[in-house]
């Protein structure tokens, strides 16, 4: 889309991705990644680390998928994405604004690591049973709310917003 702000940022995982389903059968992983630019002092003959950056990141369908079963906190990742923006008031009143990455791509640096890539068969195929796994449990709860973006039990959520 024209206008948007595509980032591309190296870092470490803070923690282990978190996976979550809509209401609507899509998954959703939530994850941090922490970059912290390193320069050399050429006084003290030593690699000093700057100030880290915090930047919170959604991937969305099969990818999350494969990024919570393939991801753990620590790995040295390359993230990009749609960085956005979104404000609003925490409990006390106080308006914030937190940036976040809309994720189109991720994976881990090899620059101290090795992987092992298997393509996963599927594609349209897998969201399909999963929107159906999800419709199943959605039947067999009466309680399940169709509100959109109210949390649905099981933990789903009625909207494709990301609930965090």
């Amino acid at each position: 889309m024209s206008g948007e702000t595509l980032i591309t940022i190296v870092g470490h995982l803070v923690d282990d991705p978190e996976l979550r389903w809509t209401s609507g059968g899509v998954a959703v992983a939530k994850f941090r990644v922490a970059s912290t630019p390193r320069s050399f002092n050429k006084q003290t003959n030593a690699w000093e680390d700057g100030e880290s950056l915090f930047l919170a990141c959604s991937v969305w369908r099969q990818a999350a998928e494969h990024v919570a079963e393939s991801l753990q906190k620590g790995m040295r990742v390359i993230v990009q994405g749609r960085l956005k923006q979104r404000s609003y008031e925490d409990r006390e009143g106080v308006k914030r604004t937190v940036f976040e990455l809309d994720v189109e791509e991720v994976g881990p640096s090899l620059r101290n690591a090795t992987a092992r890539v298997t393509k996963v068969a599927g594609g349209r195929d897998a969201v399909q049973e999963a929107r159906q796994r999800q419709s199943a449990q959605s039947v067999a709860d009466p309680w399940v709310s169709s509100t959109p973006g109210t949390q649905q039990a099981g933990g789903g959520y009625a909207s494709d917003e990301p609930p965090f």
